[in-house]
């Protein structure tokens, strides 16, 4: 097969859930283990990160690999899901798996699929583990897909565990209260193995603490131990300054990644390269990591999160899609200085309107698209839940009709965004992106 076959073959072969929703969703862990050990437990040769939550994990997990590669360490990186190129999903720093070993991996092991009938995300999973042990790297860092008890990914005993926040998201498969989602978040806890929360909340404190209390792991909250303030935004920088809770200790760290809620994913990282340096793992060099994170995106291939992609007008997109990554993302554009804002926004089906749409501002212009996929909410849809909160805008079928009718509309001083899902973004960055 050729690479688009071998894709092809994947995407319309093994049910995805990107594409489908719930339906494509395995109940349990038993594909994946079928799939490792007809591969020989390719996981287990590997030093893994575990990175989990509701918002922030694609950040958290390219700050780990921009900080874990800056003493020339081998770093793979597993994520999902992808912008523009099925192998963003598998990566060592910021080179992509090669379209060769994706076509021999699936060629190798087509009976073996075709035997388990795995789904998408448990086929990718595998693959990952599979590169990243044949390239024998130093670390693998690892996202959950979704939740995490019963994600795919949580077949790994890592050297450390990371979980960002929890926020209401995929309530249908994780539960209607943050508590017993963050009861599915806790499940990659493993024993003796430390956990860094990043933010501490009244509501899921006690659910974490009492994991981590039966599986006799180490538990850090990353805001209880650091303080971080903006200081300065340096085009596709930004600059922080951090400090450690009741120490004379401050930090000047300029990381290349902006916008809503880094300042949490940059001090939930710090805390975890400490836990490791704790560890033995990992020697914690400031000036190493200072240039690593000012570098951040261009030594991991970092897509997607506040992007800007032009200036006149601004047009920036950002891959928030729940209610706590929009509410930080609507916070920060209303102090941006512009003459009128322009939101370009799709959902998916399982998404609650009710829940996000009062977020937006009512003075702005809206542009109601569909993303090019099966589980996109419908922009007419859309376009009347809308209504109801005083946003009003035309539909379109097609993400790239919104967008350029939105930029046909703008004027040089004004903002254009585009996001309200992951496949929104994608499709606008196919225009920019080469």
């Amino acid at each position: 097969m050729s690479y688009q076959e071998t894709l092809d073959y994947l995407f319309s072969r093994l049910p995805m859930y990107q594409r489908q929703g719930g339906g494509a969703l395995k109940k349990d862990l038993t594909n994946i283990h079928a799939l490792l050990d007809a591969l020989g437990r390719p996981e287990k040769k590997l030093r893994c990160i575990h990175v989990g939550g509701t918002n922030g994990k694609g950040s958290v997990c390219h700050l780990m690999a921009a900080a874990l590669g800056s003493d020339g360490s081998q770093v793979g990186v597993y994520t999902s899901p992808h912008y523009l190129d099925f192998r963003e999903r598998i990566k060592i720093g910021r080179e992509l798996v090669s379209e060769q070993w994706v076509i021999d991996f699936v060629e190798s092991n087509r009976e073996l699929i075709e035997q388990v009938q795995p789904s998408f995300f448990e086929i990718t999973v595998a693959m990952a583990f599979q590169y990243f042990a044949d390239q024998q790297v130093d670390w693998a860092v690892v996202e959950v897909g979704l939740g995490g008890r019963l994600d795919s990914t949580n077949v790994i005993d890592p050297v450390l565990s990371i979980i960002t926040n929890i926020s209401f998201d995929h309530m249908q498969f994780l539960g209607d209260t943050l508590p017993k989602i963050a009861g599915e978040k806790a499940g990659i806890i493993k024993a003796n193995r430390p956990v860094v929360i990043g933010e501490t909340h009244p509501e899921t404190l006690a659910v974490f603490r009492r994991k981590a209390a039966e599986e006799q792991a180490p538990i850090r909250f990353a805001d209880q131990l650091w303080s971080v303030s903006f200081q300065a935004d340096e085009g596709d920088h930004t600059v922080y300054t951090i400090e450690q809770s009741g120490l004379p200790f401050r930090l000047k760290l300029p990381v290349q990644i902006t916008g809503p809620y880094q300042a949490y994913n940059v001090v939930t990282s710090l805390t975890a390269l400490h836990e490791l340096a704790g560890l033995g793992q990992f020697e914690m060099n400031y000036n190493l990591l200072a240039v690593a994170w000012a570098g951040m995106s261009d030594r991991t291939y970092f897509l997607g999160r506040w992007q800007q992609l032009q200036s006149e007008p601004i047009c920036l997109v950002d891959s928030a899609h729940n209610e706590a990554g929009i509410q930080a993302v609507i916070n920060r554009i209303v102090n941006l200085p512009v003459a009128q804002m322009h939101f370009v926004l799709g959902f998916v089906d399982d998404k609650e309107l009710e829940r996000i749409l009062p977020l937006f501002p009512v003075k702005a212009e809206y542009y109601w698209v569909k993303a090019d996929l099966p589980r996109a909410k419908k922009s007419k849809i859309i376009q009347t839940s809308a209504g109801g909160y005083g946003l009003h805008g035309p539909a379109f079928d097609r993400v790239a009709d919104g967008w350029d009718f939105a930029l046909s509309q703008a004027g040089p001083k004004d903002l254009v965004y585009g996001g309200g899902s992951i496949f929104v973004v994608a499709e606008i960055l196919e225009k920019y992106v080469t």
